[in-house]
């Protein structure tokens, strides 16, 4: 967007004009267009009163920081208490109709019938013609209709993708209708291990019988009044926690709430930066990093989403490719990915893209898509990337060609214990 206002804002003086000359009303409307195209949350100006650091992404403004507490810190402090993160910008929207499921499962490797069709949630993955991931997206079944939740980034491409299927399916005779949260309702997630502490404060339910990827419509208690909310313990640090789906003219009142609701769980915001750090000490991937439409689900660690049955039946755009790189009913698969996603510890940081090299052959192995130094290992440095699959056992040395060449080696993800609440103990 930078280089497009730049572009813009050249078009304002012609060449060898004193720079006074008045814009042209083309160059104008250029600029006034490209501004509009920065979208802002519900909680745009509560982020600037908590003196959040706005940048944008993916076509919103968002906050990366609060100038009370460093991206470090603040990781450290939702892996410690409890942070709440405005996700706002994220794609809600809703399926209607008869065949909803049906019509989903053909661009899904979803198996719905997998879900109780009372709040169970799973991602899930676009997949194009080729087998290669459009977007990851959680999908929430219901008993009169699915919720789904997807990237930002990637809204506008879901959206034109799902429209002409959409109408060759209805054309044939299916029932179904997409409905988008546009506007109307605001995405807030609460992360960390006192999440469910603080949540209880606004609400009556036993939240120890809601377990992860489960969802509920829950009364919120706030200072305005009891709100209905739609929330899903889930989230993407790696840690407890809980997305609630509110309608946007209370976000605020619900950050409010959740901020001063329990001062004993020191409740903070926080924003891109840490959340960036926490999902990849989580092993999480990330969307144009260690997802893209080149990569299959089994080469991007995402086989498991793929139940017994759909990969016995398939059905779902780019299936043969997808299920080439799986094991079905016990078989080998046919066609193994000749590249797998793992992670590296590394002596240096690699955020990647960088190669990685083969030390004995001198040989381009694969490729680092995201990495950095991960405050609750002290720092150390930890990348995400893709390698050859001979070469991706634990242990494994290689070397990633960055500015200088540092030493990596293959560990486990995630690199740091998932903390997922799956019910009491």
């Amino acid at each position: 967007m930078q280089t497009a206002l730049r572009s813009a804002a050249r078009g304002l003086v012609r060449p060898g004009a004193p720079r006074a000359v008045a814009a042209s009303p083309a160059a104008m409307r250029a600029l006034a267009s490209e501004a509009e195209t920065i979208k802002k949350t519900p909680l745009y100006d509560f982020h600037v009163e908590k003196g959040a650091k706005m940048v944008p992404f993916a076509g919103w403004s968002m906050p990366v920081q609060y100038a009370d507490l460093p991206i470090g810190a603040s990781h450290v402090h939702t892996r410690t208490a409890a942070s709440v993160f405005d996700v706002s910008h994220m794609l809600q929207f809703e399926l209607h109709g008869n065949d909803r499921e049906r019509f989903l499962e053909g661009l899904t490797v979803a198996d719905l019938s997998s879900l109780d069709d009372n709040g169970s949630a799973a991602l899930t993955v676009f997949t194009n013609e080729n087998g290669g991931i459009i977007d990851d997206l959680i999908v929430t079944r219901f008993h009169d209709h699915l919720y789904l939740v997807a990237n930002a980034g990637c809204a506008d491409k879901d959206l034109a993708h799902i429209a002409p299927l959409m109408n060759k399916f209805t054309a044939a005779g299916g029932d179904v209708r997409l409905v988008v949260r546009d506007g109307t309702h605001a995405l807030l997630a609460l992360q960390g291990p006192k999440a469910a502490d603080v949540l209880s404060t606004l609400v009556d339910d036993d939240l120890s019988k809601q377990n992860f990827m489960q969802a509920k419509t829950l009364t919120l208690k706030l200072s305005t009044g009891p709100v209905e909310c739609l929330v899903t313990r889930c989230g993407y640090t790696g840690e407890d926690g809980f997305e609630i789906s509110v309608p946007a003219g209370e976000s605020v009142n619900l950050a409010r709430a959740l901020l001063e609701c329990s001062p004993e769980s020191d409740v903070r915001m926080a924003g891109l930066g840490a959340r960036d750090s926490l999902r990849l000490e989580a092993g999480l991937n990330l969307y144009g990093h260690e997802m893209n439409e080149d990569i299959l689900p089994a080469e991007a660690g995402l086989a498991w989403t793929i139940s017994p049955r759909r990969r016995r039946e398939g059905g779902f755009l780019g299936a043969s490719r997808v299920l080439a790189q799986v094991a079905i009913d016990g078989a080998s698969p046919v066609e193994p990915p000749a590249r797998v996603r793992v992670g590296f510890s590394t002596a240096a940081p690699a955020r990647g893209p960088h190669d990685i090299v083969d030390p004995a052959s001198g040989e381009v192995v694969g490729t680092i898509t995201s990495g950095g130094p991960c405050p609750s290992l002290g720092n150390q440095f930890r990348s995400l990337g893709f390698i050859k699959r001979s070469l991706s056992k634990v242990d494994t040395e290689v070397v990633v060609k960055a500015r200088r060449d540092i030493k990596a080696t293959v560990v486990k993800t995630p690199f740091v214990p998932h903390k997922y609440y799956r019910g009491a103990n």
